[in-house]
């Protein structure tokens, strides 16, 4: 069950992630990259600011993908070894609140897609070669399963950056 699709403005937020390149049979394995990402900010003396994500930046589904699994933070933090930092641009952005297992994400998402078509509204993504390039694509993970084992009740954002 998806919440109706909204536009809603964010504030640019900094961020430590690990990049993958993957294929989408990779990526069912990526969310265990986060488990690194709160050891690596832990031994740093560092918290989350916020939920966990993964940021798409480049979708060839035929391919690959460049995917980052990540967690906001209050302030820049360098990033080290597997663990890169960066800024999540600000902006308008396209979002839509899942309620429900992960494997109705990509029903949820076409959701978003449709509904933004319906609207008239312009992605922050560019087509190439290598597939679509997005300024910033982000499923944010706003339950945790170790708090609630019940899939049902998992909560997903999906949120995409407009352009303009």
């Amino acid at each position: 069950m998806s919440a109706a699709p909204q536009i809603e403005m964010r504030a640019e937020q900094p961020y430590v992630a690990i990049p993958a390149r993957l294929t989408m049979a990779g990526l069912a394995g990526l969310g265990g990259r986060l488990t690194e990402v709160f050891a690596w900010l832990g031994a740093r003396g560092h918290a989350p600011a916020g939920a966990p994500f993964f940021r798409y930046r480049v979708i060839d589904m035929a391919h690959e993908l460049e995917v980052e699994a990540g967690v906001p933070v209050d302030s820049a933090v360098d990033g080290d070894g597997d663990v890169v930092s960066g800024t999540l641009p600000g902006g308008r952005y396209a979002t839509l609140t899942h309620l429900g297992p992960p494997g109705e994400l990509a029903r949820a998402t076409q959701t978003l897609l449709d509904w933004a078509a319906a609207e008239g509204l312009a992605w922050d993504m560019s087509s190439g070669e290598r597939g679509e390039r997005w300024g910033s694509r982000l499923e944010i993970y706003l339950t945790d399963p170790s708090q609630q084992p019940d899939m049902s009740k998992w909560e997903t954002q999906l949120a995409f950056r407009l352009a303009g």
